[in-house]
């Protein structure tokens, strides 16, 4: 009995102190000052030469009278039926998600109110951390105790994500049905409010199917909450609906892209407040070009049409790091799974050249030779028998000249094991690169997969004479009266030396030169009229991926092509990565087409294109002053590895 006494006064106690804490937090909610929800939501991005890009704020803001009864209706019955019946929490929903998600041990409801959404609407990132979840919960109460129901649901409509780049009730109802929200039928309603459970699994335009099970779910809430009639739910459901999917003409598709890149590299900004409540929004000063933006977007446009591949691409200022131009799919309303911040892909030959700097640096030049032939090598626990491509070889000695020319793997891995597999993974730390290089014989020939940005710490590098920037997206971040709460902190310092650099940069001009036309042909030939100026230039293929990397003094531009769901890529779509850096680089306004000054301790030497030795009227190449062959005719020591 003394044990049921006691229980009872314990829950007794607690249930009082649950009170007295609510009422606390209401009290303190009542106290604190009022945020500006319609503020708190403003994102301004400008372009890098000041122009506002677009505004993620208040002009596409519409009042909840503007919006039609059968989207509000929908919206709450889906998302949170007893919205204007709660605090902000829907306590029984709360306990009857917990009672069976613990039954079906996994997580089969949620239980978060549009009050609770739209508080994280308000922020910039969504983590699940513990002290992220009372954030939201303290500001959940701030929001119910300052704001009515009506001001809270209409802000919540013009801040959701409906997917394809469309945040907010009239953005979303523009693009999809080219109308007004307060147009919106009852059956274009219920398409819509299902989208932002999941928008790209929901998107109508491209997953129909998936849009019209959602909707069902929507009809079905509907009519439990006694919005409809169950005989009207098939009547809805089979109406024949009319999709517009496009944007207003003044924007380009592809910019979202670049969106979603500024905001996924702001989350790894530490001066950037999680929330914008109390900051009143940012002012975002992004590197865009958006006329770079627009030739690489029509680049990617006419060279893709006629395939299933997708893309990444970068456009980078080669002297300051800073992205001008980045594109992470074909087309940003079908996809937006942004394979330039999110993916990983194997880079094959686009590798090395890192190889070879670290040969250069080593005493390897542009004569140093070793035989090509087909090859197994017999390592310490394995046999490894890499092929050049079509099974050409030169069975003889060529040089390193001709080894970046025709991209020759069996030349590449004998370097690799001459110099210890770990000097490449060094060298790739070196210049930035973060992804960690396996210290193994393939990754001679590029085997790991490595995110596009991540990589392009290294070619910046190669490309600024061996000087690293990072590459940013993010030049300054204000808040809206202009206080600076961000600046990218310039280096300028040099990693690499620049005359092995310069070397290096040279013989990757060798890639589209006829010049090397021999028992092959270089590997870049096919667009070699295209170009009109000098570019070190590189590209490397996979089973399941195509590269092509270039640059000179003032651009870098970096193509990736590949499947999603890794499928090998056909040989016949090779080119098209090629063609769309190439009519890229080249059409660049600004680009000045030329090329790096020669530093001092550089001579040259002309030679024969495959043995390398020194040759009247021969190919000019450059040495480190000492090490030119008709200085020095010794120079093929490396055939001792052969």
């Amino acid at each position: 009995m003394k044990k049921i006494i006691f229980i009872t006064k314990l829950l007794i106690l607690i249930f009082f102190t649950i009170i007295i804490v609510c009422l606390a937090l209401y009290v303190y909610a009542f106290i604190t000052p009022k945020f500006n929800i319609n503020i708190a939501d403003s994102i301004i991005y400008y372009d890098k030469y000041g122009n506002n890009i677009f505004e993620k704020n208040n002009n596409n803001y519409v009042k909840l009278d503007e919006i039609s009864d059968n989207v509000k209706n929908a919206i709450i019955s889906i998302e949170d039926k007893n919205f204007y019946h709660h605090n902000g929490f829907d306590i029984p929903r709360i306990v009857k998600a917990i009672f069976v998600n613990l039954s079906s041990r996994e997580i089969k409801q949620g239980a978060s109110t549009i009050s609770q959404q739209y508080v994280k609407n308000l922020y910039l990132s969504f983590d699940k951390t513990w002290k992220r979840k009372i954030e939201e919960a303290l500001i959940t109460i701030e929001l119910e105790t300052h704001y009515s129901k009506d001001e809270i649901l209409e802000g919540y409509l013009n801040t959701i994500d409906f997917g394809a780049g469309n945040y907010g009730i009239k953005k979303a109802s523009n693009y999809y049905f080219n109308k007004e929200p307060k147009d919106l039928t009852l059956e274009e309603a219920t398409i819509l409010v299902g989208i932002p459970k999941s928008p790209n699994y929901y998107n109508p335009i491209t997953n129909y199917n998936n849009a019209k099970k959602r909707q069902k779910d929507v009809l079905n809430s509907m009519y439990k909450n006694k919005y409809i009639k169950k005989k009207d739910i098939d009547d809805i459901y089979n109406k024949k609906l009319s999709f517009y999917g496009k944007y207003e003409k003044s924007e380009l598709s592809s910019i979202y892209y670049y969106r979603d890149a500024v905001l996924n590299e702001m989350s790894n900004i530490k001066e950037i407040p999680n929330s914008l409540i109390n900051i009143e929004g940012l002012k975002i000063y992004t590197n865009l070009d958006l006329d770079v933006q627009k030739l690489l977007d029509k680049n990617i446009t006419k060279e893709m049409k006629d395939t299933k591949m997708q893309v990444a691409s970068l456009v980078i200022e080669s002297k300051t790091g800073k992205i001008i131009s980045l594109i992470g799919g074909k087309d940003y309303s079908i996809s937006q799974y942004n394979r330039a911040t999110q993916s990983k892909r194997q880079v094959g030959s686009t590798i090395k050249p890192f190889l070879y700097y670290a040969a250069l640096e080593n005493g390897f030049t542009p004569s140093s030779t070793f035989l090509s032939e087909r090859t197994t090598f017999n390592l310490s626990d394995e046999t490894y028998s890499p092929k050049n491509a079509n099974n050409v070889y030169a069975n003889r000695n060529i040089s390193m000249l001709s080894a970046i020319a025709y991209s020759d793997n069996i030349y590449a891995l004998k370097t690799h094991l001459f110099l210890g597999t770990e000097m490449l993974s060094k060298t790739a730390e070196r210049v930035g690169i973060k992804t960690k290089i396996p210290n193994i014989a393939s990754s001679a020939l590029g085997t790991t997969e490595i995110n596009i940005i991540d990589y392009s710490n290294g070619f910046i590098t190669l490309s600024n004479e061996g000087k690293h920037e990072e590459p940013h997206i993010i030049e300054k971040i204000t808040d809206s009266n202009g206080n600076i709460l961000y600046e990218y902190k310039y280096k300028n310092e040099y990693i690499l030396n620049n005359k092995y650099v310069y070397i290096l940069n040279n013989l990757l001009t060798s890639t589209y030169d006829y010049n090397l036309v021999n028992y092959t042909s270089p590997t870049l030939i096919s667009i070699s009229n295209i170009l009109d100026s000098k570019y070190a230039v590189k590209s490397g293929s996979t089973k399941t991926d195509y590269w092509t990397i270039g640059y000179n003094n003032d651009y870098l531009v970096m193509v990736w092509n590949g499947n999603d769901n890794n499928d090998d890529v056909k040989p016949s779509e090779s080119k098209i990565s090629k063609k769309i850096w190439a009519n890229t680089i080249i059409n660049i306004n600004g680009n000045n087409k030329g090329w790096y000054e020669i530093p001092n301790g550089i001579t040259i030497d002309e030679i024969d294109t495959i043995s390398g030795d020194s040759k009247y009227n021969g190919y000019i190449c450059y040495y480190e002053r000492g090490t030119e062959p008709s200085y020095n005719n010794d120079f093929n020591f490396f055939n001792s590895f052969n």
